[in-house]
């Protein structure tokens, strides 16, 4: 399976931003892209996805303040996150879907005054 390392975590305030980046090991042209969400105690959850032709979903709670887009050049997916709310306190990660599935590490990012 592809590689992938995700980047860009930290802690930020309340309406902050961040961009997180996740870097695959190899073409992504073949892969559906995603970022997915794991709170403590919590299940993890689907946060955005794109497809191989660049149509995105996203989960309710992130519509208009999340952005994913890909940069098949760069074997780079991105989560642009705008007006961060402490809820969105989580580890994030970044998969990769074709015939299986790949999952990064994981980022940590804290929404915190």
């Amino acid at each position: 399976q592809v590689q992938l390392v995700e980047s860009g975590g930290g802690l930020v305030q309340p309406g902050g931003s961040l961009r997180l980046s996740c870097i695959a090991s190899t073409s992504i042209t073949i892969y559906a892209m995603g970022w997915y969400r794991q709170a403590p105690g919590k299940q993890r959850e689907l946060v955005a996805s794109i497809t191989r032709d660049g149509s995105t979903n996203y989960a309710d709670s992130v519509k208009g303040r999340f952005t994913i887009s890909r940069d098949n050049a760069k074997n780079t997916v991105y989560l642009q996150m705008n007006s961060l709310k402490p809820e969105d306190t989580a580890v994030y990660y970044c998969n990769a879907r074709f015939l299986t599935t790949s999952w990064g590490q994981g980022t940590q990012v804290t929404v915190s005054s």
